[in-house]
């Protein structure tokens, strides 16, 4: 073989050598610029993220409305002019030495005599005599009192004529402290009673109030309707001296409101006036 040709196989064996030691990781040499690796592995495709289902926003509920408790009502108010306080008829007529029945000759029309004891038989009006009967009744049932109706309605004559017997054997003076002038008695409009214990004790005297029948009247004469017209610490607003024995009907609402406040007197109540004096 020519040497030329030689040559050129020796080369090519020694080049193919060369090549097959870089293949296989023949580390390179200084200088000698690095390959990437034929076999790198490809990057691992990344795992796409699940996109979370958008949080569903949830609907307030309303909140169902409670309704208030309403406030348990009250009685109602107390009405002053529910009755006249001028009208001779009226329940609620306050008749005094200021305040004269008009007309001065007044008589009721519906008097009747209720089924009850009399000392002295006298009628009243129909409304007080139911009271009356309810109120005895109560007392015999509750407290084993008795009682009796020592008077009740007197008319204007009869006035006149109590009245002058009073002022013949007393005076003028004293007459006019517990007997009212013809035209100006609670008698007369037959809604005021005087009471007496059975059997009698301290009839007509202020000695009434210390016996049982007083004391259980004065403590329950406003549940049926009374009022215990003249106390005795208000003689200056009345006009009459103390009379635990009078009681005059004015109805059980009056009666209660009365009793509820504490006002003993009609004039004070209803704000009109009393006193002493005749006018």
């Amino acid at each position: 073989m020519p040497a030329a040709a030689l040559l050129l196989l020796l080369g090519a064996v020694l080049s193919g050598c060369s090549a097959g030691a870089s293949a296989a990781g023949h580390e390179p040499w200084p200088g000698e610029p690095q390959r990437a690796a034929a076999s790198a592995t490809p990057s691992a495709t990344p795992t796409p993220r699940r996109t979370p289902p958008p949080t569903a926003t949830a609907t307030p509920r309303p909140t169902p409305t409670v309704p208030a408790t309403p406030t348990p009502a009250g009685p109602p108010a107390f009405d002053k002019t529910a009755h006249s306080v001028d009208d001779a008829a009226s329940p609620w007529v306050v008749v005094n030495k200021s305040r004269a029945l008009s007309p001065l000759d007044f008589a009721p029309g519906d008097l009747v005599y209720p089924d009850v004891t009399y000392v002295n038989r006298q009628p009243m009006r129909q409304g007080v005599a139911t009271a009356l009967v309810a109120m005895f009744q109560a007392g015999k049932r509750e407290a084993g009192l008795d009682f009796s109706v020592q008077s009740a309605y007197r008319s204007f004559d009869s006035q006149t004529r109590v009245y002058d017997e009073d002022v013949a054997q007393h005076g003028q003076v004293y007459a006019d402290t517990d007997t009212a002038r013809p035209g100006h008695s609670e008698h007369q409009t037959g809604l005021a009673v005087d009471i007496s214990a059975v059997p009698a004790r301290c009839s007509l005297d202020a000695c009434f109030g210390q016996t049982p029948q007083g004391e259980w009247l004065a403590a329950n004469a406003w549940r049926f309707g009374f009022l215990l017209r003249y106390p005795a610490d208000k003689v200056a607003v009345t006009g009459f001296t103390f009379e635990p024995w009078h009681f005059r009907f004015v109805g059980e609402a009056l009666a209660a409101e009365l009793h509820r406040t504490g006002v003993t007197t009609l004039e004070e109540f209803f704000s009109v006036p009393g006193g002493t004096e005749y006018r």
